[in-house]
């Protein structure tokens, strides 16, 4: 009897053991747990679109033979840098030089007839004073006197295109650049005079322009008043490359164009960009962050906490009492990179929910842990 009383006795001290057990199970499972909660952000950001475009110099041009001669000389080699005034190529001159010399002894004979004719004239109408001399001498002397006028008036012209004929011997650079390939081997005859030849090119690689071009419609929307326009910085357009450069490039909005393209529905824009770092080159291609947007107070959630069900947007807020709210929000576009503006649903500085949204529910008390 006794030890069917001890047997008893130890089967309800495990009943009461494994009572209390369940019920510390049962505790452990409604503790909240902890969740990892942002809060959303009110800042100003400023929207853009990207448009692929191209970079080319500001300056950038052929150097052309403008006479007939034999290239005696390239003054550089292909592909260097060189400045402005530097001598690029030289022509063979001695037919120049001969006609400057030409027509310098032409002007310097007009010239002097030109004295003769003017001294004839005064004596003429000096002696018609005292009859000495009919009046159509007179008349005569003054027609000399006009021809010889007209004489040196020529004569000055010529020798300005024989100086002009000859300086075009020496083919300079119009400013700072770099050269490309020499089109011709010294010794090659040029013949320039009838048609400017092209001799090489030469770019200006320290100041370019990013061409683009953007939908009219794009072009209009950006221009609303509640986009505040205004207050958009069109001086520091960042401008970026397909590899990334050692140097971050930005640049002014210089040219709207005045028209639209019918054809492709397009405007052809120009944002200013220099390279001192001779990093850039004509022809490379790029992209515009072209700013269209911009707004003092928008709230910010990041976009990996926003959820997506069949009708709406939304995400999981943690209200005052630590509970999970499930919460509809309209979203617009991102910013900052990782960010996403919410245009209503969402007030900044609520807590959100920002990682392991498979495992809360709405309703469900959670500890909120704030990410800094």
């Amino acid at each position: 009897m006794k030890t069917l009383t001890s047997i008893m006795a130890v089967a309800a001290i495990g009943l009461v053991a494994a009572s209390c057990h369940k019920r510390d199970d049962k505790n452990a499972g409604d503790a909240p747990f902890d969740v990892d909660v942002a809060q959303a952000v009110v800042d100003s950001v400023t929207l853009s679109k990207s448009y692929p475009g191209t970079i080319g110099a500001k300056s950038a041009v052929d150097v052309v033979a403008r006479v007939n001669g034999y290239l005696i000389s390239q003054n550089y080699n292909n592909g260097d840098d060189v400045k402005k005034g530097q001598v690029l190529f030289r022509i063979e001159d001695t037919q120049y030089r001969d006609a400057v010399q030409q027509a310098r002894a032409a002007l310097d004979n007009a010239k002097s007839t030109l004295e003769y004719a003017e001294k004839n004239y005064a004596a003429m109408r000096k002696a018609l004073e005292s009859d000495a001399v009919a009046q159509i001498q007179v008349l005569e002397s003054k027609s000399n006197y006009e021809q010889a006028q007209a004489a040196v008036a020529n004569a000055q012209a010529a020798l300005e295109t024989a100086n002009t004929n000859l300086g075009y011997c020496t083919i300079i650079a119009p400013f700072d650049g770099t050269m490309t390939n020499g089109e011709f081997s010294t010794g090659a005859y040029i013949g320039g005079a009838g048609s400017p030849v092209k001799l090489a090119s030469i770019y200006d690689n320290e100041h370019f322009w990013a061409k683009f071009f953007i939908e009219d419609a794009s072009f209009l929307r950006s221009q609303i008043n509640q986009n505040n326009r205004h207050l958009i910085d069109y001086d520091s357009v960042p401008v970026n490359f397909a590899e990334d450069l050692p140097h971050d490039y930005s640049g002014k909005l210089s040219y709207i164009s005045p028209n639209v393209d019918t054809g492709t529905g397009t405007l052809a824009l120009r944002v200013g960009i220099d390279s001192p770092w001779g990093e850039l080159r004509n022809g490379m291609y790029c992209t515009v962050d072209l700013p269209y947007k911009f707004d003092p107070a928008a709230v910010l959630v990041k976009d990996a906490a926003i959820s997506t069900s069949q009708t709406n947007k939304y995400v999981y807020v943690v209200n005052d009492s630590n509970s999970v709210v499930y919460t509809p929000i309209e979203v617009g576009d991102m910013a900052n990179d990782s960010m996403r503006i919410v245009t209503s649903g969402l007030h900044g500085g609520e807590k959100y929910v920002t990682k392991a949204l498979l495992k809360v529910r709405p309703g469900m008390k959670v500890n909120p842990v704030l990410e800094r």
